[in-house]
């Protein structure tokens, strides 16, 4: 169903500041014009079948729901059609797993953050696991360019006999293009609540001062590819020591531990294809530990 009358906002009043400085008569993000994109998707599941509840997407997102022979679980894929994400833009995705539904979300490819004029672009996602869903949020990497400003801001919300696994990922500048990220405002925040009560807040941000600092050992030192893996589900400590076992194996720096009801992971490389190599070793591995299901690699990341 397209274009279906549903509206949610979970990042209202969240803000990014604006790039220093006056423009003066010079052209501004919000003279051009820019992306106001929507995606939302409810899916429930019985008996091992998981179906679509509820689909609504707004230009330039759109849901696709290939369809995967012999696959356990519904796999969709968020598609970007405007290309990237520039200043000024705005996108929400929502994903509802209800009932007994096995669900893996990706996208289609890397998505990009341009430079922006004076304005930050604004990511919006929100999660949301109930009864015994499980749900893999395992978006392929965000590029960011030289002098790109966005604001993303995950919030998930997780019931007791829920399993997740969502995965935040960020390449500042392709190593193998010689790109170096020289300034711009990135700001990446996560909130997770488990049965209404906020159990995890983090956040990350990168400003026009630090960027000039990054290499120094107290904050990146070479890395120039970060992310971070959460997982919420049944027996945690046996989780986390799988985690710990695969991650001297992994083409990345990786170090897990346990916060409160939640397993969170931190990967680091010096370069996105280490980090990409990194990650689906990891999620092979893990993914096996966790049986059959939405927590492997999705497809899509090899296409």
């Amino acid at each position: 169903m397209l274009e279906a009358a549903h509206q949610f906002d979970p990042g209202e009043g969240l803000t990014v500041p604006a790039a220093p400085g006056g423009h003066g008569g010079a052209v501004r993000d919000v003279d051009l014009e820019r992306a106001r994109g929507a995606g939302r998707i409810v899916l429930t599941g019985i008996a091992g079948d998981t179906r679509v509840a509820e689909v609504y997407q707004r230009f330039p997102i759109a849901l696709m729901l290939p369809e995967i022979a012999d696959a356990s679980s519904k796999e969709v894929v968020i598609v970007n059609a405007s290309g990237g994400i520039a200043g000024g833009d705005r996108l929400d995705i929502e994903i509802v797993a209800r009932e007994e539904a096995a669900v893996v979300v990706t996208n289609q490819a890397a998505e990009k953050v341009y430079r922006a004029l004076d304005q930050p672009a604004r990511i919006i996602t929100r999660l949301k696991v109930c009864e015994t869903a499980r749900l893999a949020w395992l978006p392929q990497e965000t590029i960011v360019f030289n002098g790109a400003r966005s604001l993303r801001q995950m919030d998930i919300e997780i019931h007791s006999g829920a399993e997740l696994i969502a995965l935040e990922w960020l390449i500042l500048g392709r190593t193998a293009c010689g790109e170096d990220i020289l300034g711009g405002h990135i700001a990446d925040g996560w909130r997770i609540k488990k049965d209404g009560r906020l159990i995890w807040a983090d956040g990350f941000r990168l400003t026009d001062d630090v960027f000039g600092q990054l290499h120094r050992a107290a904050l990146l030192s070479d890395y120039k590819a970060v992310g971070t893996l959460v997982y919420f589900g049944p027996g945690l400590d046996a989780r986390l020591g799988s985690l710990r076992d695969i991650a001297p194996s992994l083409e990345c720096q990786c170090a897990a531990t346990i916060v409160g009801a939640i397993i969170i992971v931190r990967v680091a490389a010096t370069d996105g294809a280490r980090l990409r190599r990194g990650l689906r070793s990891l999620l092979e591995q893990f993914g096996e530990e966790l049986g059959a299901g939405p927590f492997g690699v999705p497809r899509m990341w090899s296409c």
